[in-house]
């Protein structure tokens, strides 16, 4: 049997037609493209994100921002030394972009001027840190986006 040239284009345009909704299918049923948003409630989110840029001005313009250490029972946040550790109280996120299942969050409880995070809780990678933390009646944020190694 003979095609002639117009039996040939469509059967081109099939082929092409078919092909595209094969991926489509695919990327849609695969579970390694599954898309997230970032944050659950990204709306409800948005709308503190103006308490969160005045906390973080706090943090600069007070001279109180904190600092990473890591050492080999996990990594070392450390308060300034000169506010009291017992009058500070807040949250630490911990964010993992590759995979929100590893997402945990910790209350600060300082008996001395760092909080410690245990290595067994953090994996190989990087990480989001948000330290949302008051003191004496005003609020602070540290933001960091780490890559977290850990120490053998």
């Amino acid at each position: 049997m003979k095609i002639n040239w117009g039996t040939g284009i469509v059967i081109a345009f099939i082929g092409f037609i078919s092909f595209i909704l094969f991926f489509v299918v695919r990327m849609s049923m695969d579970n390694k493209a599954n898309h997230d948003l970032v944050i659950e409630n990204y709306y409800g989110a948005e709308l503190g994100y103006q308490n969160e840029i005045d906390a973080e001005n706090n943090s600069r313009t007070k001279e109180v921002d904190l600092t990473l250490e890591t050492s080999d029972q996990g990594l070392k946040l450390v308060f300034p030394t000169n506010l009291n550790a017992d009058n500070i109280k807040g949250k630490v996120s911990l964010y993992r972009p590759s995979n929100k299942h590893l997402d945990f969050d910790l209350p600060i409880s300082l008996s001395q001027d760092y909080l410690l995070i245990p290595d067994n809780r953090l994996l190989d990678g990087r990480w989001d840190i948000k330290v949302f933390w008051e003191y004496n009646g005003e609020v602070y944020l540290f933001k960091k986006k780490i890559t977290y190694h850990q120490s053998k």
